[in-house]
């Protein structure tokens, strides 16, 4: 027989924060840091959701410039998600390992394909074997006309070149690049063969945005969402690529599919962090971080797009699920991500106050310019096209890129759960970063709160009516904007 488990799930329209005395002079004294999970720190506690039109690199190296982190979605063949995960890795750090290069025997037309594709205007040039050979730079190319030469005749040869050896120190190469006026200084071994590069761009970059979410190896950090039936090909494709942490990607996270790819996962790469979901209980809290998650996704129905429990009649609201959720992982290490429902900053300071170590955001952050989502103009005003991953638009593009049988029995048998809609244009990630965490801010200096666990341990909740929610709002006013 069927049992009521509460009386009244509570969101987080149902509450408030109680305020409470504070020596918090101003919100600058607030510190917003946080964790991922078990080892991935962050500055602040935003996540950009692994949806399709809202992460691919450019908001995942916008998110971690801004000190959050972006889920690269799984809606992509493993070449494009690898490549995405590369292009996050790539843009910012203080070696990049793997530069790109080209060989010296092909042409200048192949290598300006390649150049634009990659989004660089110089590249090093290796034999096969690595050995480093020459550079090849936009300077170096500037005025030919003839694309069939060989970029061997053509580049900067090797004894021309400026390089270090592969370990250099931050200070040693700003001091290198400084005295020969150069831009980028190859690394290579006691070999001659190529070992790593340094910009004078990324050296800026690092020392400019100390806030940054990034790697022990400089590099900014980045996930990639993971399915449970057949990929581990891609599971291993982007563990090779770098990738900061995998999400596996369903539903329903209370799942044995679920546990068993944890486990998987964790066995043949226990360095890598695994976040899993989406749970709404205890139980499935406990069950997932027995099997080895290092983080967990809440979150059942309440994202924007999201029609799960008007179809399916499952979920729970998403404050009370956040709580109980917690309380499982009290003491294990394991990062709570409160995953959908965030409409107003003040709703992430709820999610955070309720023990959650970071909010995962689709809406908000899907009508920004980082956004993959195609914009259009509607009654003269800018919007984006977003949608859920569960809609059914979502679900026709993955059968046309392959990733599920595109027979019509299931198209037919295709139940929706969640829709595609219009979100208005929001301007750059840092516009909507700034005001979601100024928010958070606010929040934590009402609860007397310098810090995140200081929140957790201070934050107290008043119940409200709807007649409080109507009050919580502008009112009795015309807003002008």
């Amino acid at each position: 027989m069927a049992e009521i488990l509460s009386d009244a799930g509570l969101t987080y329209n149902d509450v408030l924060l109680v305020p409470k005395r504070s020596s918090i002079l101003s919100r600058k004294d607030v510190s917003t840091e946080t964790k991922l999970s078990r080892n991935i720190k962050l500055s602040i506690p935003v996540v950009s959701a692994n949806m399709d039109t809202v992460t691919e690199s450019e908001m995942a190296i916008a998110m971690a410039r801004c000190g959050g982190i972006g889920i690269i979605h799984r809606f992509l063949t493993i070449e494009e998600g690898v490549a995405e995960v590369l292009r996050v890795k790539r843009l910012e750090a203080l070696n990049v390992e793997n530069p790109y290069n080209l060989n010296p025997e092909i042409s200048l037309g192949e290598a300006r394909v390649k150049m634009r594709e990659w989004g660089v205007s110089g590249v090093l040039v290796v034999k096969e074997d690595r050995t480093l050979v020459g550079i090849l730079t936009a300077r170096d190319v500037l005025f030919e006309t003839d694309a069939s030469r060989r970029i061997s005749e053509l580049m900067t040869a090797r004894e021309k070149l400026i390089t270090a050896s592969y370990g250099i120190k931050l200070e040693d190469a700003k001091a290198i690049l400084h005295k020969h006026r150069i831009e980028k200084l190859p690394l290579v071994g006691p070999d001659g063969k190529l070992a790593g590069l340094i910009t004078s761009k990324d050296i800026k970059k690092i020392e400019e945005n100390s806030f940054a979410t990034k790697d022990e190896k400089g590099r900014f950090r980045v996930g990639a969402a993971v399915g449970v039936k057949d990929d581990e090909e891609r599971v291993d494709a982007l563990v090779s690529a770098g990738v900061d942490a995998l999400v596996i990607d369903i539903a329903h996270g209370h799942s044995d599919l679920v546990i068993a790819e944890i486990r998987r996962i964790k066995n043949k790469y226990p360095n890598v962090e695994v976040i899993a979901g989406n749970v709404a209980t205890a139980e499935a809290t406990s069950d997932l971080i027995e099997a080895g998650a290092d983080a967990v996704k809440v979150g059942v129905g309440p994202g924007a797009f999201c029609t799960t429990r008007i179809v399916a009649g499952a979920g729970f609201p998403q404050l009370s699920a956040v709580m109980q959720c917690v309380r499982a992982a009290n003491g294990s290490g394991v990062s709570i991500i409160a995953d959908g429902g965030i409409q107003h900053p003040g709703d992430m300071s709820k999610a955070i106050a309720a023990g959650a170590s970071s909010v995962m955001v689709g809406a908000l952050l899907g009508g920004t310019d980082e956004a993959p989502g195609v914009t259009m103009i509607r009654n003269g005003r800018k919007y984006k096209i977003s949608r859920g991953m569960a809609s059914f638009g979502a679900n026709m593009g993955r059968r046309a890129n392959g990733n599920r049988p595109a027979d019509n029995s299931a198209v037919i048998d295709y139940v929706p759960e969640g829709v595609e809609a219009m979100v208005p244009y929001r301007g750059t990630v840092a516009e909507v970063i700034q005001q979601l965490v100024g928010g958070l801010r606010s929040g934590m200096s009402y609860s007397n709160a310098r810090t995140i666990v200081e929140l957790w341990q201070n934050a107290a909740f008043v119940k409200m009516t709807s007649a409080g929610l109507r009050e919580s709002f502008s009112h009795d006013v015309e807003v002008i904007q």
